[in-house]
Order: structure tokens, then C-alpha cells, then sequence
């Protein structure tokens, strides 16, 4: 995977985790235990969402480098699957450069 793509990728990523993170703040103010979230993939023509307790939401944002995506959207070469849960998957990301744009974003 050269640069260029690896840049894509991470930005449509970030853009996916901000909705998320609006989402989230929503959730919150109505004292909601769990919503839809968008998907956080890297293809960003995806319009899944995946219904995530916002507890959970909350512990995956805590690393920068992990995503809560829809099954069967994860890309083996650059992420792995941390754990797969009841309709959706967390996953992380595997290169280095990878791992820094996202933290930067």
C-alpha cells in the first residue's frame, strides 16, 4: 500500500469517527444507553451503521488507532480484528505510518 492511499484512508476514517463523535455527544445529553453509529471503514461510499453501546463506543476511542466497523469491512494488510461483537467488529491498525496519520487526524 503506497502513501497515497494510505492518506485516503485515514482521512475517510477520521471523517466517519467525527459524525461518530457528534453522535456520541447526542447520545449522552439524552441519556441514551446505545445508538447507530456510522461505519468506520475505509471505503467511503459505506452508508452501514451498527447499533454500539455508547460504553463501548467510548472504550474503542480511547485508542486512537482502533475503529468500530460493520462485519465483514475490515482489510487484511493494513488493520486487524481486535474483537468481533454482536453486529459490529473493532479493529486496529497494523502499519506504522498508518497508525500515525490516524492518531493525527
Amino acid at each position: 500500500m503506497n502513501r497515497t492511499e494510505e492518506a485516503r484512508i485515514a482521512r475517510t476514517e477520521s471523517v466517519f469517527r467525527h459524525v461518530n463523535e457528534r453522535i456520541a455527544e447526542t447520545v449522552e445529553q439524552f441519556e441514551m444507553d446505545e445508538t447507530l453509529f456510522v461505519c468506520e471503514c475505509a471505503d467511503a461510499g459505506c452508508h452501514h451503521r451498527v447499533e454500539v453501546p455508547l460504553e463501548t463506543y467510548e472504550e474503542v476511542r480511547e485508542n486512537p488507532t482502533r475503529f468500530i466497523i460493520a462485519d465483514g469491512h475490515d482489510e487484511a494488510g493494513f488493520e486487524r480484528v481486535v474483537s468481533k461483537r454482536r453486529g459490529f467488529t473493532i479493529i486496529e491498525k497494523l502499519t506504522r505510518r498508518l497508525r500515525t496519520m490516524v492518531r493525527q487526524s
